[in-house]
């Protein structure tokens, strides 16, 4: 009985203990759970806040990259979206009850992109056959596709095959002052936040902090369903990049690329360069170099980085004899009428002789200028003074770095230790300086003795969204007005003399003053000047018009290799007078009456009515409606642009596309227009558009090609 008895009271007081230990544990729990609730922490951390982080979702929102524009509004640069060609070659993301999206036919595969990409039948299947990968892509041919092109290849329907989309830079000119306006590169970095697209080269390179804007980043809050929670959405929002409009006219930097590209083919030089300025301004019109490259497909981007205009330097050869003549004007030590002996001049031990060997005799100061003397250079430089010649050279703004803002530019260097390496300098050898640096110097003699600062820009969008003119900048006045004005007028006279150097550039109609040079090429290796026929660099400059220069021309092309025959003048000259000639003509019509210009306002938003209102309010003849709509989405030109009252300006409305009529227009208002309209538009020749091969008003979907014929009014 007793040991019953014991046994129960062991058993009841074990319950009593579980019952205890029960209850403190729910008294934890309970303290645990009125901690929670009340302060919805957990050692010190707030679990609501690790709730929501748990479930937050963090992406980038890409600024848009400023546009950048020619002087009327017409875009060199834009943004867009580019697509990479991917072929899936692994199973393991295919759904065993769905179809293929793996590559399974890679011989149907392979022929099938072989027509839609520049890549062989044999060279897509070798791809597609890379053992022991996930999935594959196609290189530089696969590499920033248009849309069209991703959209004929989806159209397809081939199994396997996708398409990565990159934000890029759609430069719809292809070769279009490409070293001077670079190009822009999408570029990752660690911090997704600050993955943009970055100019690698020129204007983009220059400009990146006024055109690259600042990224957004947009949080989304969801439930462990995955579904958005609403009113728990944040948004940084991205602010865009900042306009540039640049001081290049299409119109005439199209035509440059044109003589420039037909020269190059013709003649094989290694290097060509050419400025138009507009001296007043220091404004660049139309400037390029060769080699060059597409910024649209990058080709040629290999054969030549350097910007040739500000990243190197050469022997400028006689163009320099136009700074040597001013200096000399300026010192009143120059008398056309005054005669001296041409051939030879001894300097020192040693003798600087004329490009002929021989000379001309004794003749006058003004026929020494006509044959680009070298030693009426030397004897005129003795008489200024080598110290003065020097100082003069520096206030020409040779041998210091013009800040372009470009990239390497480089400041020149100069031999000026002995006699002959001083005589020698005002003839334009012993002297290296940049095409930038002589265009710049330049400019002092077409505008009244003051020298100005190139620009690449005409006007830029303000933090505001204001555009503001760029100002013109002046750099000093090395020489007087008057000295200016002599200059050309005795340049020009040059012309007119037998046999002169520069006569072949004479222009119908036109007066203008030129000079040309020849400039030896130093082989470093050899340690000597080159000796070949054509191993040299040769040149010309040109002022037009003579009594008020609105334009400079200045080209250069170096060690040409066929067709020498036709002569280094013929070579220049093909280039120069027909540029100078329609820089010309462009000018006088937009001051001829009718051609008065007028700034373009900005219509997008508006109805067509009230925007056609307002064109005819500040003088247009109004504005080509395209499509159906009634709102106005796009325009060309851009808001801001100067253009001809008496052109229409095209309205993009929201509605349905058809194909304009192209006839008419100039290739780069053509470009514009089909740029806007996303047509793919291919050209042939120069001029006007005469015929397109689709007819105006035909319906239009995105990628469409149409063939523009142009010619010559």
């Amino acid at each position: 009985m007793k040991t019953k008895h014991k046994s129960q009271k062991n058993r009841n007081q074990f319950l009593k203990l579980m019952l205890g230990v029960l209850l403190a544990v729910f008294l934890v729990f309970a303290l645990r759970l009125g901690q929670l609730m009340i302060f919805g922490q957990v050692n010190h951390q707030d679990l609501r806040e690790n709730a929501l982080a748990l479930h937050e979702r963090s992406s980038t929102l890409q600024a848009k990259r400023g546009t950048i524009y020619d002087i009327g509004g017409n875009p060199i640069a834009m943004d867009a979206t580019s697509y990479s060609l991917l072929a899936v070659l692994t199973d393991q993301w295919t759904d065993p009850d769905g179809p293929a999206n793996h590559v399974e036919d890679k011989e149907k595969t392979a022929e099938v992109l072989s027509q839609h990409i520049n890549l062989s039948k044999e060279e897509i299947l070798e791809i597609l056959q890379t053992p022991d990968v996930s999935q594959v892509e196609f290189g530089s041919a696969g590499q920033n596709l248009s849309y069209a092109k991703m959209k004929e290849i989806e159209a397809e329907n081939l199994q396997g095959i996708t398409f990565n989309e990159t934000p890029t830079r759609l430069y719809p000119n292809g070769v279009f002052a490409s070293h001077l306006i670079g190009y822009a590169s999408f570029k990752n970095a660690q911090d997704n936040d600050e993955s943009r697209l970055a100019g690698q080269l020129g204007l983009e390179l220059a400009k990146d902090d006024t055109l690259k804007g600042k990224n957004g980043k947009q949080s989304v809050t969801t439930n462990h369903d995955d579904y958005t929670v609403d009113g728990n959405q944040v948004i940084e929002a991205p602010v865009d990049g900042q306009d540039l409009y640049t001081s290049l006219d299409s119109r005439l930097q199209t035509y440059l690329e044109s003589l420039l590209t037909n020269a190059y083919d013709r003649y094989q030089p290694e290097t060509m360069t050419a400025m138009l300025v507009e001296p007043n301004t220091g404004k660049i019109v139309a400037a390029s170099q060769r080699p060059t490259f597409n910024a649209q497909s990058k080709e040629g981007l290999d054969d030549m980085w350097q910007n040739l205009l500000v990243e190197r330097a050469f022997e400028p050869g006689s163009t320099i004899k136009v700074l040597t003549l001013a200096a000399a004007i300026e010192e009143g030590v120059f008398n056309p009428n005054a005669t001296y002996q041409s051939g030879a001049i001894s300097i020192g031990n040693q003798t600087i002789r004329d490009y002929n060997k021989v000379g001309w005799g004794v003749i006058s100061e003004l026929e020494g200028l006509a044959h680009s003397s070298n030693v009426l250079m030397v004897e005129l430089v003795g008489k200024i003074g080598y110290d003065k010649w020097e100082q003069y050279m520096y206030e020409f703004g040779l041998l210091q770095k013009p800040n372009s803002g470009f990239a390497n530019e480089v400041t020149g260097s100069m031999n000026y230790s002995y006699e002959f390496e001083k005589a020698s300098t005002s003839f334009g050898q012993g002297i290296y300086v940049s095409p930038w640096q002589m265009m710049q110097a330049f400019t002092a003699i077409a505008n009244d003795g003051k020298m100005m600062a190139l620009q690449s820009i005409d006007r830029y969008e303000d933090e505001s969204g204001n555009l503001v003119s760029q100002a013109a900048e002046e750099k000093g006045q090395p020489i007087s007005a008057e000295t200016a004005h002599k200059t050309l007028e005795y340049l020009s006279q040059a012309m007119e003399i037998p046999n002169s150097t520069t006569g072949g550039y004479q222009i119908d109609g036109r007066d203008i003053a030129v000079k040309t040079g020849t400039a030896e090429i130093y082989d470093p290796d050899a340690g000597q000047y080159m000796q070949g026929s054509f191993d040299y660099l040769f040149s010309v400059v040109g002022f037009a018009p003579v009594d008020d220069p609105q334009y400079i021309l200045y080209l250069t092309i170096e060690r040409p290799q066929s067709n020498t025959s036709d002569g280094s003048q013929a070579m220049l000259a093909d280039i120069f007078i027909p540029l100078m000639t329609r820089a010309l003509d462009y000018g006088e019509l937009a001051t001829q009456s009718g051609y008065e210009t007028g700034q373009v306002p900005d219509l997008t938003g508006q109805n067509k009515n009230s925007a056609q209102q307002l064109l005819s309010e500040q003088g247009f003849i109004g504005g080509q409606v395209l499509g159906d709509g009634n709102q106005i989405i796009d325009q060309v030109p851009k808001p801001g642009s100067e253009y001809s009252l008496g052109a229409p300006v095209y309205l993009l409305t929201d509605g349905q596309q058809s194909v304009p009529d192209f006839t008419g227009l100039d290739l780069t208002t053509a470009k514009s227009l089909a740029d806007m309209l996303g047509i793919n538009l291919v050209t042939e020749g120069d001029g006007l558009v005469v015929a397109q091969s689709v007819s105006a008003g035909s319906s239009l979907e995105t990628g469409d090609e149409v063939v523009v014929q142009l010619q010559e009014s």
